[in-house]
């Protein structure tokens, strides 16, 4: 028996917004479901939702097979002052002026890319060519893993985000190679500190009190894999949609930056990172009775917020219209939740703005007819990992 084809993210219906509603996680953990913007945003930023007691002794299963987001005692796992001690060891390297100064080498690295590309025959996978290779260098550079093998950064990134696609024993034996990785790394650095990130980060934890080594290292592990993961996601995801549907999107983002910023905002809040089957929403724990949108919510009970449902909620934004084109270049206007809200927001959303601007605008420019060789339903998808993504992309021009 064959399976049906997966549908591009961006053809993904959408939940209707609507009040908090009782639904199930895939372990058969029940939750509340959080679609509305304002209701979603508050179960990202209420300091009576949490992320530590997901991982309590009384806690309820959440995932039926751990992956990077359920170690405890990481940033994404901590509330409270001690999230927030944790999170100043890195956050003054990812403020919007400190990404700025990095554009000059991320433009480097796009020019590199794109050089290369053009001296390829097409079809050519502009996955394994731009969209993968592109903020793997970037990260890579900034936390100076000079010379990281692709691959293996890959099968590490991969286990690290799996929800069904390896098994737990697969899952923890990558970890604890990645784990080592970063440890080796924490060791290097500490003995010979540079300028890289990596320095840095040892630095400010051995400057903080209550900052322990195997937070260094998985905060290490998670910037490695945060840090390539949701722009290569992106950019694929985004590619999909202009190279297939909107050409005329993709001459308007070719003619400067600003269009290609505008045009990035409306990708990030349209378009999801992964199907709901393997990511129903961000996961929250109710340490008090509290209510959401008028509807209470006990103390002990797990709210999933449903970021993609908010980003298309009706009271917010305009529609995409039934099978019609997105207007990339509408004003956002209220910031979309797609890299959170509140205490965990995301630390690199500067920096995976920058990367999708610059990468998009530049490969439009240089190559303007660029085009799918394979039609949508023959692309080769990503599956059973947290986000969804073209495994390969054939193009040509």
């Amino acid at each position: 028996m064959t399976t049906a084809p997966l549908i591009p993210l961006h053809c993904l219906r959408q939940l209707e917004p609507g009040p908090p509603r009782q639904a199930a996680l895939p372990t058969g953990t029940p939750v509340w479901l959080c679609t509305r913007h304002a209701d979603v945003r508050q179960a990202l930023t209420d300091p009576r939702l949490g992320r530590a007691t997901l991982y309590a002794e009384d806690a309820p299963p959440v995932t039926l097979t751990p992956n990077i987001l359920d170690v405890p005692d990481t940033l994404i796992n901590l509330d409270g002052p001690e999230h927030q001690r944790l999170r100043r060891t890195v956050q003054r390297a990812f403020t919007p002026r400190a990404i700025e100064r990095w554009r000059p080498w991320v433009s480097s690295v796009i020019e590199e890319l794109l050089d290369e590309l053009a001296t390829q025959d097409g079809p050519v996978d502009v996955i394994g060519a731009f969209t993968r290779p592109l903020p793997v260098a970037v990260i890579s550079r900034l936390m100076g893993l000079d010379g990281l093998d692709m691959s293996r950064l890959g099968h590490w990134s991969d286990h690290a985000l799996s929800t069904s696609a390896y098994t737990a024993e697969e899952i923890q034996t990558a970890m604890m190679e990645f784990a080592g990785f970063c440890h080796q790394l924490v060791v290097d650095r500490r003995k010979n500190p540079g300028e890289d990130l990596v320095s840095s980060l040892v630095q400010a934890a051995d400057e903080t009190e209550g900052v322990t080594d195997e937070q260094v290292i998985m905060l290490v592990l998670g910037l490695v894999v945060a840090g390539h993961e949701t722009t290569m996601t992106t950019l694929g995801n985004a590619l999909v949609y202009l190279l297939g549907e909107d050409r005329a999107a993709w001459g308007r983002i070719a003619e400067s930056k600003e269009a290609a910023g505008a045009a990035a905002e409306q990708v990030l809040r349209t378009i999801p990172l992964g199907d709901r089957e393997t990511f129903p929403g961000l996961l929250r724990r109710a340490t008090e009775e509290l209510e959401i949108g008028g509807v209470t919510i006990p103390a002990g009970a797990i709210v999933a917020a449903d970021t993609g449902a908010a980003n298309n909620d009706p009271a917010v934004y305009a529609p995409v219209p039934e099978g019609g084109l997105r207007d990339l270049f509408a004003p956002v206007g209220t910031p979309s939740l797609t890299f959170g809200a509140g205490p965990h927001h995301c630390l690199g959303a500067w920096l995976a703005r920058m990367e999708l601007e610059d990468g998009l605008n530049r490969l439009a420019a240089r190559f303007p007819d660029l085009s799918l060789a394979v039609p949508a339903e023959e692309i080769d998808w990503r599956t059973g990992l947290l986000t969804r993504s073209p495994n390969t992309l054939p193009v040509t021009w």
